[in-house]
């Protein structure tokens, strides 16, 4: 699995975060402690997949396109790094003599399908408010501590 989600995730949940307000790539970027051209590739996923609209020139900008209680982690992580979880590479040779080198790849590649699966039924019952929520609560838990 790559960091695309997340970033994705952290980009949508601030955009929440600031309801009816644009935020550009830089200042999404300087939010995620990435770089601007990282952001205009994810946002442009979220786009095509309607998370997100935008705004061309000065003062433009990306806005949420949906409501965050209606939207669950997993249709972002299907949308951004769906089918990541596997690695690209995987020991063993299919067309090696040993059992345990000709087989490994398909009985790992089983464990990832499962374990994917697995962590979609997850994700599918969190939405973007569920992430929303629970910044909001450490908020209040960091007050509380001050007091």
């Amino acid at each position: 699995m790559n960091s695309e989600f997340t970033v994705a995730v952290h980009s949508l949940v601030l955009l929440a975060y600031l309801p009816d307000h644009m935020a550009s790539s830089e200042t999404i970027a300087r939010n995620v402690s990435t770089n601007p051209t990282r952001i205009r590739k994810i946002m442009s996923t979220l786009r095509k997949h309607g998370f997100v609209t935008t705004k061309e020139g000065i003062g433009g900008g990306y806005i949420l396109n949906c409501e965050p209680g209606e939207v669950s982690l997993a249709q972002i992580y299907r949308a951004i790094s769906g089918g990541t979880l596997k690695p690209h590479w995987c020991s063993g040779n299919p067309d090696e003599d040993c059992l345990v080198s000709a087989n490994i790849q398909g009985v790992m590649d089983h464990f990832f399908y499962e374990a994917e699966q697995h962590y979609v039924a997850y994700l599918e019952q969190n939405t973007l408010q569920t992430a929303l929520d629970k910044i909001r609560k450490c908020q209040l838990q960091q007050k509380n501590q001050q007091v």
